[in-house]
C-alpha cells in the first residue's frame, strides 16, 4: 500500500480552514483516481515536542506506489492540491510506500 500524509500546521481561524477543508477540500480530494482510502486525524496531535503546532493530518491510502503516482499526475489531484493555497496556512506533504513486514 502507497501513502500520501499531508499535515497541516495551526491555522490562523480554525474554523474557516474546518469549513473549507470537509466542504470543499475533502470532496475534491476523494476524486483523485485510485484513492482507496481518506483519514483525517481528530482531536490534539501530540508527539515531539513542536507537535502542538499541527491542526489536522490526513492519511490517503493508495493499492501501490504505480497508483499513487498516476494519481499525483491527475487532475483530480492537481484541482486537490491548488485549492490547499485557498485554506491552508502551512502543509507538509509525505509520500511512501508502505510494506507489511
Amino acid at each position: 500500500m502507497a501513502q500520501v500524509l499531508v499535515i497541516y500546521e495551526q491555522p490562523a481561524d480554525r474554523a474557516k480552514f474546518d469549513r473549507h477543508y470537509f466542504s470543499t477540500h475533502v470532496p475534491l480530494a476523494k476524486r483523485i483516481p485510485g484513492l482507496q482510502r481518506y483519514e483525517v486525524s481528530r482531536g490534539p496531535i501530540t508527539g515531539d515536542p513542536g507537535a502542538g503546532h499541527f491542526h489536522l493530518v490526513a492519511t490517503l491510502s493508495f493499492p501501490s506506489m504505480k497508483v499513487l503516482q498516476a494519481a499525483l499526475d491527475s487532475p483530480q489531484c492537481k484541482a486537490a492540491t491548488d485549492d490547499l493555497k485557498n485554506f491552508a496556512d502551512g502543509v507538509r506533504i509525505l509520500v511512501f510506500d508502505n510494506e507489511t513486514i
